[in-house]
């Protein structure tokens, strides 16, 4: 049964709750290594909060000859495997994690962000 897709802002909080598990996953390939706080049983998930992550947003990849590589100055355009409108990767320390749209922010038309479109769901295994 598949749930309907819903964006970063509408997330139901079971569906959050699940993301937030698969970023663990990601963290640690061993969940069950997370700590437990000693007063209440329960994972400390304050520890997990803190840990800095690397993110990135793959807009696309392309390859060159070195050569070309080489002939690149300021003002080089380089086109990427990816059209504008198709949907960006978004990797966290090297694992695709989601999936998302470009957007321009609400709070600032000068910069541009990420709209989750797509959480993945971890393979078992």
């Amino acid at each position: 049964m598949s749930e309907p897709e819903a964006t970063a802002g509408e997330l139901p909080d079971d569906q959050l709750n699940r993301a937030i598990e698969e970023l663990k996953g990601v963290l640690h390939d061993d969940a069950s290594a997370a700590p437990m706080a000693l007063d209440r049983g329960q994972p400390n998930t304050a520890v997990i909060m803190g840990i800095p992550v690397d993110v990135q947003i793959v807009l696309g990849s392309t390859e060159m000859p070195v050569s070309e590589l080489m002939a690149l100055q300021k003002g080089s355009t380089v086109a990427l495997n990816r059209r504008i409108g198709e949907p960006v990767d978004v990797v966290v320390n090297g694992r695709k994690i989601a999936r998302g749209e470009i957007t321009v922010l609400e709070s600032d038309p000068s910069r541009f962000g990420i709209k989750l479109t797509d959480i993945i769901t971890a393979k078992a295994g």
